[in-house]
């Protein structure tokens, strides 16, 4: 072998050892990452004044940002809800919409279904954010964030 082809195959296996991922333990073959428990136990609010919440399978967090009103329909909503529940819950479609790339857009190899994300505003209730899916555009609509503001101030296009 030439010192050019050894030093190809090392720098490939450095390439290859630098992505693995390592299991923490516990047995758990599900094919999922195990997030450090810092990251884990690390979860701030975004906004002051918002609640961390796990989401309903516990695979991640979101967010309530403000006080539901004693009779608003979006006490009802949680983390993890995908868009036909919520509309169905809140009986009609958004008023507005938009969507945008978030940051992990640009996290090379990044496969999971938050690279886009999309904001939604129900007019007298507040607005609500989703996964909007990967970098091809498959996956998301699961709920990751509400905002309870009748005014409809929260909704940035």
């Amino acid at each position: 072998m030439t010192r050019t082809q050894i030093a190809l195959i090392a720098a490939a296996a450095a390439l290859c050892s630098a992505c693995a991922t390592t299991s923490t333990g516990g047995g758990s073959s599900s094919g999922t990452a195990a997030q450090p428990p810092a990251a884990a136990a690390a979860a701030t609010p975004s906004t002051s004044g918002a609640r961390v919440v796990k989401s309903r399978d516990g695979k991640y967090t979101g967010e309530f940002v403000g006080t539901p009103a004693a009779d608003a329909k979006f006490a009802k909503l949680e983390i993890g809800m995908d868009t036909s529940e919520v509309q169905e819950i809140l009986g009609r479609t958004p008023d507005r919409s938009h969507s945008y790339e978030s940051g992990k857009r640009w996290i090379p190899f990044y496969f999971g279904n938050d690279a886009r994300r999309m904001q939604v505003l129900y007019k007298g209730e507040g607005c609500l954010i989703f996964t909007g899916g990967n970098v091809w555009g498959g996956a998301g609509g699961d709920l990751i964030q509400v905002t309870f503001d009748a005014a409809g101030a929260c909704y940035e296009p």
